[in-house]
């Protein structure tokens, strides 16, 4: 078959500043300890992800002409097939300021390019050529000023008209409109807190997550997985619930760790995993990357120790779910 082609979609990549700067306080000068500038957005840390596991990707989206570098050099490192538009202007920086000594990450995120309608016809039609011969579509974080809320959500209905396989992983206005759409994704990852806002209803208990996700699954999607942070994950298809919890490890960042899940769940679905061996593997992307800093993975042989080490248990609801 050669391999399944894998597209990964960014619509609004950032250069992700990194800077460690350890017990920093607000409203006051501080020392910093090193920084990283690295080619990020969701999409483009799935798709460095899955070339790190071996697995042909192209990335596409929209991405400023004046400080692509980055990006042009993670693409030929890894050899991931290059797909974005390039767009007049700079992309947008988000800046992390990592605090190893109380582990926490701060985020800043800055608005991306404003898309216009020429280029978003530029694109469709980038995804309109690469449909001919990639099968799995995963579309990946926020949506770039210009852009409609239910953009994701069109583009769900062409792709899977299509017959390809999608995933999305966004969160905000353009989840709840993709989530209230006819045709949804087959495979979605929002958090508590994001499928709570994307249903307007608190999901206060493991129950009420459970009756969301088979909401979704009984509305078309296939595997609905809820990231729980270091708590784990629940995976949720029709016919299984798994919950796996990661082993516990150094965090060296979070930055880029709910993306590597994303990966491993693709990855998962190329090679046709059962429920809780995809949970395994997800988890250990996961983990194993908040053992590294920017979007990569440790050697397989790693990734096989953390996955052995992920307990996945088997969720049998009080009462049958129906489906």
């Amino acid at each position: 078959m050669g391999h399944t082609r894998v597209v990964t979609l960014t619509l609004n990549p950032a250069l992700d500043m990194t800077v460690r700067a350890d017990g920093w306080q607000q409203n006051t000068v501080n020392s910093g300890q090193d920084m990283h500038l690295n080619a990020g957005g969701k999409g483009v840390n799935v798709a460095s992800f899955l070339a790190d596991w071996g697995v042909n990707v192209t990335a596409t989206g929209l991405l400023g002409r004046e400080n692509a570098s980055a990006f042009d050099t993670l693409f030929r490192a890894k050899h991931i097939e290059d797909a974005f538009i390039r767009v007049p202007g700079s992309t947008r920086v988000g800046v992390k300021i990592v605090d190893h000594a109380r582990q926490q990450t701060t985020d800043i995120n800055l608005p991306g390019l404003t898309a216009t309608p020429e280029l978003l016809q530029a694109l469709e039609a980038k995804l309109a050529e690469l449909s001919a011969n990639h099968d799995v579509f995963v579309l990946a974080g926020s949506l770039p000023p210009g852009i409609e809320s239910d953009y994701y959500a069109k583009l769900v209905a062409q792709l899977r008209q299509a017959g390809k396989f999608v995933a999305l992983d966004t969160s905000g206005p353009a989840l709840n409109a993709a989530l209230a759409a006819d045709t949804l994704p087959n495979l979605v990852k929002p958090n508590n807190h994001e499928l709570s806002a994307a249903l307007g209803k608190e999901l206060n208990s493991e129950t009420d997550l459970l009756d969301a996700a088979h909401n979704l699954l009984k509305r078309g999607v296939e595997l609905v997985v809820i990231s729980q942070g270091e708590e784990g994950a629940l995976l949720v298809t029709p016919g299984d619930i798994v919950k796996a919890r990661p082993p516990r490890v150094q965090v060296v960042s979070t930055v880029g760790a709910g993306d590597a899940m994303v990966a491993g769940l693709v990855a998962a679905h190329l090679d046709r995993l059962s429920l809780a061996a995809a949970a395994r593997r997800a988890t250990s992307f996961s983990v194993g990357n908040i053992t590294r800093l920017g979007a990569h993975l440790p050697p397989r042989a790693e990734l096989d120790d953390i996955a052995a080490r992920v307990d996945v248990s088997a969720i049998r609801p009080a009462d049958p779910l129906k489906v």
